[in-house]
């Protein structure tokens, strides 16, 4: 899960604006740390050459630099962040070669729901994308606030129950990669890991055959199975059964799940209600 070494278009423009950064507050940062070793240094005890000047208290100079460097920081820090965000739009289009792909996304606890709706397949905690082809993600939570992220590929997002966002990204090279939770959502948080597999565009179309021939079909009865706190340790696959399954989560013509429960009596006495959501 290495940010600095991106995988895609976007997870390089956000290793570009994250080097950048860094750069631009060094050059605030370094000068201060040598400055504080060189007052010191001087101004030592022992250093007759270090002038005194008990009634000194102004130099429009000294003024001109102290304003004016954090300033200058603050306005390249501003412009990058104002044109790397706007560039980086998550809803915006991403191009590449081959049929885009879009797979609807469901925050669980604790587990992801993949949902490829024109090939008719899904899965959990498994993300298989044919490289180069644009993505373009529909998330929502079916319980509470969460965020995807997969670090190689760059623009982490929330998911938010009765809400639709959406992020588009592209993968460029074969291999396989991590994604996560990057927000809490209860006891089953530090297992809410995903594995994202991307495979050749000709692959691709044999991984859908493939899964398509499973025996477990995913309607609204396994999906409430499937909905249940728990921790997925497999990666089970499904075949679509409900083309609107995800509209009804996200909808909540299918009720959301009831979130992370306190457990203990004085976390529910504070709270003043019996769970977190």
């Amino acid at each position: 899960m290495n940010i600095l070494d991106p995988q895609g278009p976007i997870g390089a423009a956000d290793k570009t604006i994250l080097i950048d950064s860094v750069a631009i507050m060094l050059a605030i940062v370094v000068p201060t740390i040598i400055a504080i070793f060189g007052f010191a240094f001087w101004f030592r005890a022992s250093n007759t050459r270090a002038h005194y000047w008990p009634d000194w208290e102004y130099s429009g100079r000294i003024e001109l630099v102290v304003w004016s460097i954090p300033a200058l920081t603050v306005i390249l820090l501003g412009g990058v962040a104002w044109i790397g965000s706007h560039r980086l739009d998550p809803a915006r289009p991403v191009e590449g070669t081959g049929s885009p792909v879009r797979i609807q996304v469901v925050s669980l606890d604790w587990k992801w729901l993949f949902i490829y709706p024109d090939q008719g397949i899904a899965t959990v905690n498994a993300l298989t994308v044919p490289a180069g082809a644009p993505l373009s993600f529909e998330l929502t939570s079916a319980s509470v606030m969460n965020v995807f992220f997969i670090p190689q590929f760059g623009s982490m997002i929330y998911t938010m129950n009765g809400m639709v966002t959406r992020l588009n990204l592209r993968a460029d090279n074969e291999g396989n990669y991590q994604g996560l939770s990057a927000h809490f959502s209860g006891d089953g948080f530090p297992d809410m890991l995903f594995d994202v597999h991307v495979v050749s565009q000709l692959a691709f179309p044999d991984w859908v055959a493939s899964t398509a021939r499973t025996d477990q079909v995913l309607n609204a009865d396994s999906y409430g199975k499937l909905a249940r706190q728990t921790v997925e340790k497999s990666r089970p696959t499904y075949r679509l059964d409900d083309p609107r399954l995800f509209e009804a989560i996200a909808t909540q013509r299918i009720a959301p799940g009831p979130g992370p429960k306190l457990t203990t009596e004085s976390a529910q006495s504070y709270i003043g209600a019996p769970d977190a959501r």
